[in-house]
């Protein structure tokens, strides 16, 4: 089999792409990008002219898993026609990225060469920008639906993050904060922390220069209005 793929993260924001990701972008006979800022895409296409964005598969309105569906499909075409594709996603490629597990899955069973390079992901950022350190009381991480959802067992006493808190219990693409869930996950929140415990929504910079987001209110004030689509929540740990 002479097609192959490589699936690289973008970084958050194109200043922090590896080295390594650089190189097979450029190396690549055709290369698929997927990435929220217009810096990052000219970094991409400027690397590889034969660079597209696979942004057009979202439709406003349609699930989410529609869409994941038709970028694998785009993404195996040219893998299967024999040639050497590079795929890549803002942050790191193998953290709420469907389409990247799902396509390597799929091309090695057809018996093509697939892999996955690491990338500077939200998480990554956070640490840095937060200070927080996950070898002091260990850390707690969930997509914010499927906290919600399952409802797992948490520790208190341990910090605890919850992604893509501005789309949660959305089912559809949408362009604008649509949470119809976020106040049942506040609710679920005040039920394991004391009244007045503090957190922090949190967004990562994508350009060299600008600051994160970093909004400190209480709990009971999270709403609609405090989030965006790149929103994350962190719940410090309560005192022992």
């Amino acid at each position: 089999m002479s097609g192959s793929l490589v699936v690289v993260g973008a970084g958050i924001g194109f200043a922090r792409i590896t080295l390594e990701a650089r190189a097979a972008i450029a190396a690549a006979d055709e290369v698929l990008y997927l990435v929220p800022d217009p810096v990052s895409a000219t970094g991409i296409e400027a690397l590889n002219s034969n660079a597209r964005s696979l942004h057009g598969f979202y439709q406003e309105g349609a699930s989410h898993r529609a869409a994941y569906k038709r970028m694998t499909e785009a993404i195996l075409e040219p893998v299967r026609a024999g040639k050497r594709v590079c795929v890549a996603f803002y942050g790191h490629p193998g953290v709420f990225v469907l389409p990247s597990h799902e396509a390597i899955s799929r091309a090695r069973a057809e018996g093509f060469d697939a892999s996955m390079q690491p990338g500077v992901s939200a998480e990554d950022c956070l640490v840095a920008d937060l200070g927080v350190d996950p070898g002091v009381n260990g850390l707690q991480s969930y997509e914010a639906g499927d906290f919600l959802s399952r409802r797992p067992t948490t520790e208190p006493t341990t910090p605890l993050v919850l992604w893509q808190i501005g789309v949660v219990g959305a089912r559809t693409h949408s362009a604008n904060v649509t949470a119809p869930r976020l106040g049942e996950l506040v609710k679920l929140l005040l039920e394991r922390y004391p009244t007045g415990h503090r957190a922090v929504v949190y967004e990562a910079s994508s350009y060299p220069g600008v600051a994160p987001i970093v909004r400190d209110l209480r709990l009971d004030d999270l709403g609609a209005d405090t989030v965006t689509l790149a929103s994350t929540l962190y719940v410090p740990p309560v005192s022992r």
